[in-house]
């Protein structure tokens, strides 16, 4: 339900990786071989419903402390543009806790922000993300056929019903349904969610996200620019996926990460990245890794008050 600013989906709040193997040519497909894909997609795909409803329903769960929660809000909102649903309390788990939330609508993508009174309870805080599905169950059956785990079974909540699931690689993440459908105009700019898995189960993740999200490959690069994620001078695997889910990058890595890396869920593309680490900066944000330039552009790391960290690039 919650990710980084738990799950308090759009709605809810509303109403109420590189295989870093920076090894020379070592495929991090080594150990279990490519995902079968027949035009991008893979064959298992066809076998359940595509359940994904579309981007902009896609919310980064961002947990601060209540006492940080309006000045991340603000911060972030600042940079970014957007708007802010009006601060409330609630339930958002199936057991006892309560939790400030605000749901954050901005141009280049949607967070639900969690300010915790009560302890947390587990395994809520660790999901990155909250997916909007088109039936809970359905989205259930499909991600337990595509070889997730389920670590919370479907739960009601005040306007639908929720889920936590894990993938193999340790990608934990919100499936949500509401029970009166939700309507966004589409995003500016569509976030990349930033997975970071080992060889030994980048190829299975891949394969099994792409059964589950009727995703395809947009690229594979085996000797990706490793200081985009703060180890210039060597190389990593890098893929990038695309579904009714969004945008996902993929970083094959041995582990061995230089802070802030890893630690960012969601990476933004802006029109202009100078003028927004300025207004960032402004809004009382931090730059935790200057701009680096790769063959895909210009890469930065920000860090909001409250500590949400996230990565912006250069979206032209």
């Amino acid at each position: 339900m919650f990710t980084s600013l738990k799950r308090f989906r759009p709605v809810a709040l509303l109403c109420a990786a590189l295989l870093i193997g920076f090894t020379p040519v070592s495929s991090a497909f080594a150990d279990a071989g490519p995902p079968e894909v027949s035009n991008g997609k893979t064959a298992l795909a066809a076998k359940h419903a595509d359940v994904s409803v579309g981007p902009q329903y896609d919310t980064t769960h961002v947990y601060v402390a209540s006492a940080d929660l309006d000045a991340f809000v603000t911060s972030f909102v600042a940079t970014f543009g957007g708007k802010a649903s009006p601060r409330a309390v609630f339930t958002v788990t199936p057991t006892p806790s309560k939790t400030a939330s605000q749901y954050v609508q901005t141009p280049v993508g949607m967070l639900s922000v969690f300010g915790f009174e009560t302890p947390i309870p587990y395994p809520f805080g660790n999901e990155r993300t909250g997916y909007l599905v088109t039936n809970i169950d359905q989205a259930v059956k499909a991600a337990r056929a595509a070889g997730a785990d389920v670590l919370v079974d479907s739960f009601d909540d005040p306007i639908g019903k929720d889920a936590i699931i894990q993938w193999p690689g340790g990608l934990t993440m919100q499936l949500y349904w509401h029970t009166k459908a939700p309507s966004y105009a589409p995003l500016h700019s569509v976030p990349d969610n930033r997975v970071y898995v080992s060889r030994y189960e980048a190829d299975n993740f891949v394969r099994r996200w792409l059964h589950f999200s009727h995703g395809k490959v947009v690229s594979d690069t085996p000797r990706a620019d490793a200081g985009v994620i703060g180890r210039p001078g060597e190389t990593i695997r890098e893929i990038r996926l695309e579904s009714g889910f969004g945008r996902m990058v993929v970083f094959v890595t041995d582990g061995k990460l230089p802070f802030p890396f890893g630690r960012e869920t969601t990476g933004y593309a802006v029109d202009d990245l100078a003028q927004t680490l300025q207004r960032a900066q402004a809004a009382g944000a931090k730059v935790l890794f200057a701009p680096y330039g790769s063959a895909s552009g210009k890469t930065a790391m920000l860090e909001f008050p409250g500590g949400y960290i996230a990565e912006v690039h250069d979206g032209r």
